[in-house]
């Protein structure tokens, strides 16, 4: 009965077995490098870093079987670097959060997210935020994890006082295998060939060796480290405080509109949206997505999305579920292969946060910069995430920015009545941050 399901999925969507088979190894590729990129980033935030890529891959194998069982589409879906930044980095260092309270907010944010997918609310949200803010909260993300991949390589060095960025001593070894790596990434980025970020990582990851940085792991296939230190360690009350309101919001909108552009860029590539750029029965992935950012805090990441490296699939002539099974498979596979994964240092590593990062960059090139509301919110989103480190942080000020200035000049009926509510308890957490009195 599955051999019938699927050979009619292929017929109708017009692939072969063989096709898809070739695009979900092509997928996988593109995406190995977050099995790395991921669990390092919680590591910072005290999480147990083999723990955190067992989670990271059975996330990423459930939640793609569900895509390809449920949905069949081709799109894999894991944990994206934007969220677990947020968690290893921003709550739990910058905002001194346990890391299990961070899961708390995480999960949280996943709980609306499906409640508001179950029950049809989307288009609501979807007009509640800001245009300008949507742009703006993606490339200050963007801004923090390239900055945060300058850093983790030693390429620029940050006061611990002060927030003051400078360069950092080029002759160490850090900048020297973080150049090799961008370099061979950007390369093979240029030329579309897949697995270019996990390329650059190798690439750095021996010249780490050659250098010193880099040690050989014990054994390089090993039976998974276990889940039990991450498993069900959430802190619910969490989601509950005034600190939590900016992240909560960055969570969901992050997930919210990640999967919204992925789905139907991805979709459009593999030929799959009508002709007016829709994507037939989209509810299906939406509600993977919804659960996956749920179910996965639980499992001990931050929640699964659509990830954008499922366009190297749809590239490859990927267009059925059998993508990201096949995908899935391979993540099961490299289950085996986590002691090889945790050997490899976060100088390695930055490569891949500098390219993602200046990648999400990019949202601001739409802005229309025609009005002060439309370009002020956006800009000082970022500058804020830049002073104060902290993309929660960047968030309030943005939203905050956009309310005021819609008000000042004269257009406050274009700003919706929910997101002026959601401004009052975000101008309470930015005076409360600025004055100490959290």
């Amino acid at each position: 009965m599955m051999l019938d399901l699927w050979r009619r999925r292929l017929a109708e969507r017009q692939s072969t077995l063989p096709r898809e088979a070739v695009a979900g190894l092509t997928t996988f590729m593109a995406s190995a490098y977050l099995v790395v990129v991921i669990p390092r980033l919680l590591a910072g935030g005290g999480m147990d870093q083999a723990a955190a890529t067992t989670a990271t891959l059975m996330v990423m194998a459930l939640g793609s079987l569900a895509m390809g069982f449920y949905a069949n589409l081709p799109f894999i879906v894991g944990p994206g670097i934007g969220g677990a930044a947020l968690l290893g980095v921003t709550l739990t260092q910058v905002e001194h959060l346990p890391w299990q309270s961070a899961l708390g907010i995480a999960m949280a944010s996943g709980v609306l997210f499906t409640l508001l997918t179950v029950t049809g609310a989307r288009g609501w949200v979807m007009r509640l935020v800001p245009r300008e803010i949507k742009l703006g909260l993606g490339a200050s993300i963007g801004l923090f994890i390239a900055l945060l991949g300058c850093r983790d390589a030693g390429m620029v060095a940050v006061n611990a006082k002060s927030n003051a960025l400078a360069l950092g001593d080029f002759t160490q070894a850090g900048p020297q295998m973080a150049l090799v790596g961008l370099a061979v990434a950007i390369a093979l980025q240029a030329r579309a060939i897949p697995g270019a970020i996990l390329a650059g990582i190798a690439a750095a990851t021996a010249v780490g060796a050659w250098l010193g940085v880099t040690h050989a792991p014990d054994a390089v296939l090993a039976m998974p480290p276990s889940l039990a230190p991450v498993f069900g360690q959430v802190d619910w009350m969490a989601a509950f405080s005034i600190k939590a309101l900016p992240y909560l919001f960055a969570y969901f909108v992050a997930e919210f509109f990640s999967t919204m552009g992925t789905t139907l860029a991805v979709g459009a590539k593999a030929g799959l949206t009508d002709g007016d750029g829709n994507l037939p029965r989209i509810d299906r992935p939406f509600l993977v997505d919804a659960l996956a950012a749920t179910f996965g805090p639980f499992m001990g990441i931050p929640g699964g999305t659509a990830l954008v490296e499922s366009a190297a699939g749809a590239t490859a002539g990927g267009r059925t579920g059998l993508v990201p099974v096949t995908a899935a498979l391979c993540y099961i596979g490299a289950l085996l292969a986590t002691p090889l994964a945790m050997a490899i240092p976060k100088q390695a590593t930055a490569p891949a946060l500098i390219l993602v990062g200046a990648g999400m960059m990019g949202s601001l090139r739409q802005l229309s910069g025609e009005r002060l509301d439309q370009t002020l919110p956006p800009i000082l989103m970022l500058l804020a995430t830049l002073v104060a480190n902290s993309f929660g942080t960047g968030i309030a000020v943005g939203l905050v920015a956009y309310v005021l200035v819609s008000l000042l000049g004269g257009r406050a009926r274009q700003v919706p009545l929910g997101l002026m509510l959601l401004a009052l308890p975000l101008a309470y957490y930015l005076y409360s941050t600025a004055t100490g009195h959290r």
